[in-house]
């Protein structure tokens, strides 16, 4: 089969690549785009994985989310119409949902937040499979857009899927100064240009709050280059903003705590067995409302609640699971 994998955020690269593996070892042909955002082209150069740039992010208004929707949009139909695919392969792509409904082969979508408006509505109507954890319920898929015939729900979280296997590089703390006698934490800004973001005062006084805890190296892995001037503007000696797309899961691995505005980056903290701190401003996806309900994920109601301190726990995967399920279940669509 001819297979199309659309990337759309610097999640996808790491979240799909075993996938993408999988496919080309069963002689599959896959042809991978990406859009310009944040830090997805650079994880997909870093992954070793071939891709076709095609459109950017449209910033966080949304008459520019529709123009950026449409230009990358036909964009893609034009790119997409000779090469004929039988099936496309997505995380939340409303782009390569307009393509599946002008070129009319099967998509499959993954999804592990179903409170994202509008946009994952037109994804999931589109698509012909939609692939979650089985803890998000299905009425609340349904209310997402998503049919119940259409899902396939698995266990765990998607991140023991693409980090089976995984074994943290301790190159990371090397390329990026981190003295490893010191406390270090790992900070993941909001998501100030997504549709889901809500107004968050709490990063800034997480910020603040590592600036000045001289025991302690905070890592922040900004989402936009917007991000990355203010934290320059802020600039302290211990807080360290890489320049370009690193190995954030040895780093998280490595971690003594973890601080996140978003999913992906706290889920994977979970999985690797990190302490983790939530600062979502928006409304709660049914997955970490799971993990806070056991213990695993916390909310973080202030940046003075932050116990910083040196981990001893044993670095790896807790939960490792088979991703050729996922592979199985997206080929299964076709």
């Amino acid at each position: 089969m001819r297979i199309w994998v659309d990337c759309t955020a610097a999640a996808h690269p790491i979240v799909l690549r075993p996938l993408i593996e999988r496919f080309t070892e069963q002689g599959h042909e896959v042809a991978i785009t990406a859009r310009e955002y944040g830090q997805t082209l650079g994880l997909l150069e870093r992954l070793g994985l071939p891709y076709e740039a095609v459109g950017v992010h449209g910033g966080s208004s949304a008459p520019s989310k529709a123009v950026a929707l449409a230009r990358r949009s036909a964009a893609l139909v034009r790119w997409a119409r000779p090469r004929r695919f039988d099936l496309a392969l997505a995380h939340g792509s409303v782009d390569a949902a307009v393509v599946r409904s002008v070129l009319r082969f099967p998509l499959v979508e993954m999804q592990d937040y179903e409170h994202a408006g509008l946009q994952r509505q037109l994804a999931f109507r589109a698509s012909r499979r939609v692939v979650v954890p089985d803890a998000i319920p299905v009425d609340a898929m349904r209310r997402a857009g998503a049919a119940e015939r259409k899902l396939f729900r698995y266990p765990g979280l998607k991140e023991d899927y693409y980090l089976a296997g995984f074994e943290p590089d301790h190159a990371v703390l090397a390329e990026l100064g981190v003295d490893p006698e010191r406390i270090l934490v790992v900070v993941r800004p909001p998501p100030e240009t997504s549709a889901y973001h809500a107004p968050n005062s709490l990063y800034a006084q997480v910020i603040e709050r590592l600036a000045g805890e001289h025991s302690a190296t905070a890592v922040v892995i900004p989402r936009t280059e917007g991000q990355r001037e203010e934290l320059a503007r802020r600039a302290a000696a211990n807080v360290i903003v890489p320049d370009r797309a690193i190995d954030a899961q040895s780093l998280i691995a490595f971690a003594d705590l973890v601080v996140s505005a978003g999913g992906t980056m706290n889920r994977e903290a979970v999985a690797l067995g990190t302490p983790v701190w939530t600062i979502f401003s928006g409304r709660m996806g049914a997955v970490d409302e799971a993990l806070i309900g056991t213990g695993e994920l916390r909310v973080l109601a202030g940046a003075e609640d932050l116990v910083l301190a040196k981990r001893t726990e044993p670095v790896g995967v807790r939960n490792p699971r088979d991703p050729q399920i996922l592979a199985d279940a997206v080929l299964g669509a076709a």
